[in-house]
């Protein structure tokens, strides 16, 4: 079974870049032996040429109390004024920041310099409001301007931002601002989801009752910018309209410098259960892996590019690759509000037809969907614009990365697979278009300046041909530096288990094919232990999708009375294929097609052949929710799902 598992993760097709692409690409290969000569020099060298320090840093690395990092910890730097200021002060004001496209079909062009004024306003405003170095501020808001001009603001104070994705509930929302302790929460009455408004005020006012906060009440003021015009309720003395006080606010802020070590912002990670889980990461450091990667991964040229992450602000990748490394770099960037099906399925083709996307990044869920509807649709409109395809999220199967090169890449487009974390702050793993020969379905080799590798339980390297847990082996520059207000967490949660040998480690497995390049395996709990047999999810859903009829596949360990554990699929058929053929016969047909491809230990118990996937905005399929399905429980919190009203329909087509 072993060699059948290999031989799906074992890609021949490779995709070098053409001579065209590398004579002008943005990395070269010497990046790789510049960074393993000198690795914190090289470091050092990036942090110089891609950031403005107002203090120069003389230390790049101190890992005296591993775990603890400081990077540059004694330069200076103002993360506003790298995004905004410097790009004005060098002649760019007038280069276009943000392409926003409300989902309703209104839409704003923003320069830099309209972007640094109104980012000068809010930050007087936060400033009137006693915001200072070091509080706290939760942003609670849709994919709006004031999104990104909010982090910005709390950024250029030295303040610490915790934005919370707008989808989330008000029980969720207010455990993240009690562990914050946030003075000040910035919100919308609602923004545009799927046709409607959603309304964001009302959960900001229920997390902030005083029946639920009693004498922990840190909140001073609400910030609350009019977008859905839906009617909210109003606490006097506590609630501020963001368009009574920030457009008469002075647009006169001077950025001071603080240290590089000054933390920027607390991101709290999903679907983990009791106290929320605060990643708190720093300036200096982040800032400079951010920028660097985004520069190398995609290909970035600031003058001609227009770049477009389809991520949430909410999530990690809004952070580091819609905020913080576009604006770093000075990209001019696609911001879209609403979601890629509305008001029709080619929206997203639309916009980057429209604006002439020329790097796109976005999630292989996504993808798959896109796959599910049929390439006709993207067919329609004009893409020739696309040069730099990304891919972000989770593992993408070698079927979906050809679809999205061939149709939405014209068949040339080189795709970034890149594997990074929250925690991590910025990309570990990806190809560099311009140097790296692409296979479809792998990560591949770690950036320069990036230490990875695969271990056994014991820590020992598995080899080319193995497949074990994915370690990072030394610090990197935008690494988490600790859970908010709970140290002895972050090292007991992502150092402990390699102590000894000092390793981070990632969570997730991973596999070296023969040529070294690494597979992504998924999270180390969607590993299934069945029959004393241990399986990937990704390996089987590589395998259902790779049959003609799939476009979707999910899939769950079950408990299992008999195996201990039980493979349960969930499988969505292209259109095209489901009205010419039986559901209950295509369920029997993908059993036996994952017994044929892996073997018969990998064959699922049940294939339940479902219309949608349960996915946060983000696209990341919630699994633990088809577990409870699967295992026949109550369905838990739905909170983090872009649809939430998918699981409904789901425990309905299983029963």
């Amino acid at each position: 079974m072993s060699s059948q598992i290999d031989h799906l993760l074992d890609e021949s097709r490779q995709f070098p870049p053409s001579d065209e692409f590398a004579a002008s690409a943005v990395a070269k290969p010497d990046l790789y032996e510049r960074a393993a000569a000198d690795r914190d020099g090289f470091w050092g060298d990036q942090a110089r040429e891609l950031l403005h320090w107002h203090t120069p840093f003389t230390r790049v690395l101190d890992w005296s109390t591993p775990p603890f990092a400081k990077w540059f910890d004694d330069g200076e730097l103002n993360v506003a004024y790298n995004c905004l200021d410097r790009h004005v002060e060098a002649g760019n004001g007038d280069r276009v920041a943000l392409l926003w496209e409300g989902e309703p079909g209104d839409e704003r062009r923003i320069t830099y310099a309209e972007l640094t004024d109104e980012v000068k306003r809010v930050a007087n405003v936060l400033e009137s409001f006693g915001v200072g170095a070091g509080d706290r501020v939760a942003i609670y808001l849709p994919m709006i301007p004031e999104a990104v001009a909010s982090m910005l603001a709390v950024a250029r104070l030295g303040a610490i931002h915790s934005v919370v994705f707008g989808g989330f509930s008000a029980e969720s929302l207010r455990s993240r601002i009690d562990d914050a302790g946030a003075k000040v929460v910035i919100t919308a009455d609602g923004g545009y989801r799927k046709g409607k408004v959603s309304p964001l005020k009302p959960a900001v006012d229920q997390a902030l009752s005083d029946d639920r906060f009693g004498e922990q009440q840190t909140v001073e003021h609400v910030l609350v910018v009019k977008r859905g015009e839906n009617e909210v309720d109003w606490v006097e003395g506590r609630d501020v309209w963001w368009h009574d006080v920030v457009p008469a606010a002075s647009a006169e802020h001077v950025a001071e410098p603080f240290p590089a070590e000054n933390p920027l912002f607390i991101l709290y990670t999903s679907g983990t259960t009791g106290k929320p889980k605060g990643i708190l990461h720093t300036s200096g450091g982040y800032l400079t892996q951010a920028a660097y990667t985004h520069r190398n991964v995609f290909d970035l040229k600031p003058e001609s590019d227009v770049y477009w992450c389809t991520a949430d602000i909410g999530w990690i990748t809004g952070h580091s690759y819609v905020t913080y490394g576009p604006l770093a770099n000075g990209a001019t960037q696609v911001l879209y509000e609403g979601t890629p099906d509305t008001p029709h399925p080619g929206r997203w083709w639309e916009i980057i037809q429209k604006y002439g996307v020329s790097i796109f990044y976005t999630a292989p869920t996504a993808i798959r969907s896109f796959m599910k509807t049929g390439r006709a649709i993207p067919q329609k409109f004009d893409l020739s614009s696309i040069r730099v395809l990304g891919s972000v999220g989770e593992p993408i199967n070698p079927e979906a990365w050809m679809w999205y090169r061939e149709v939405i890449g014209s068949g040339s487009a080189p795709i970034v697979d890149t594997w990074w974390q929250t925690e991590t702050g910025a990309i570990m793993v990806s190809p560099l278009p311009g140097v790296t020969a692409t296979k479809p379905g792998s990560a591949q080799v770690p950036l320069p300046g990036i230490s990875i590798d695969v271990v056994d339980e014991s820590g020992e390297e598995v080899g080319n041909g193995n497949g074990g847990l994915l370690v990072i082996t030394e610090p990197w520059p935008s690494m988490l530096r600790g859970i908010w207000g709970d140290p002895e967490r972050y090292k007991e949660t992502y150092w402990e288990k390699f102590e000894k040998q000092g390793y981070y480690f990632a969570g997730d497995g991973a596999r070296l094919d023969a040529d070294g390049d690494l597979w992504l395996l998924g999270r180390v709990d969607d590993v299934m232990n069945v029959s004393g047999h241990r399986l990937s999810t990704a390996e089987i859903e590589s395998s259902l999708v790779a049959h003609e009829a799939t476009a979707e596949a999910a899939v769950v360990g079950a408990s299992d009375e008999t195996t201990g554990q039980a493979v349960v699929a969930f499988v969505i058929i292209k259109e095209s294929y489901l009205a010419a053929h039986d559901p209950a016969g295509l369920a029997t047909q993908l059993r036996s097609w994952v017994g044929e491809q892996i073997g018969a230990i990998a064959r699922p118990r049940d294939v339940y052949i479902v219309g949608e996937l349960p996915k946060t905005r983000s696209g990341k399929i919630m699994r633990r929710l088809l577990r409870d399905v699967a295992e026949g429980r109550e369905v838990g919190d739905t909170t983090t799902l872009a649809d939430t009203a998918v699981m409904s329909i789901i425990s309905a087509q299983v029963k």
